[in-house]
């Protein structure tokens, strides 16, 4: 097996189902975010502050790592570089952000 023939392995195209590096980052970054949008929903029907602080930091996660797999991508979707799944962590991410923020507005403490 020469050095040529280990290149040009390198350069073959992405399976639909193969999980390359890029596609776990971003199942990862949407499964945060995903986690995020559940904990700020059930804290939101709950009223719990500290379920608004775990969906926004979660969603922030999201958010941070679905753009970092975006700015790295080299290609769109299905080139295997996790381009949808970073799509969707970043808008679960936001939704994260905002049903977090309801929460923490909602169950503000007062000052004094």
């Amino acid at each position: 097996m020469s050095v040529n023939h280990l290149l040009a392995d390198a350069s073959a195209p992405v399976g639909a189902y193969a999980l390359t590096s890029g596609r776990l980052w971003a199942s990862l970054a949407a499964l945060v975010a995903l986690a995020g949008v559940a904990v700020g929903g059930w804290a939101l029907v709950r009223s719990a502050r500290r379920g608004g602080v775990t969906a926004v930091t979660a969603g922030l996660l999201g958010i941070v790592i679905g753009g970092w797999v975006l700015a790295v991508a080299q290609g769109g979707p299905g080139t295997g570089y996790g381009t949808v799944g970073a799509w969707a962590a970043l808008v679960l991410g936001a939704i994260a952000v905002v049903l977090g923020g309801l929460v923490m507005a909602r169950t503000r403490r007062p000052v004094g």
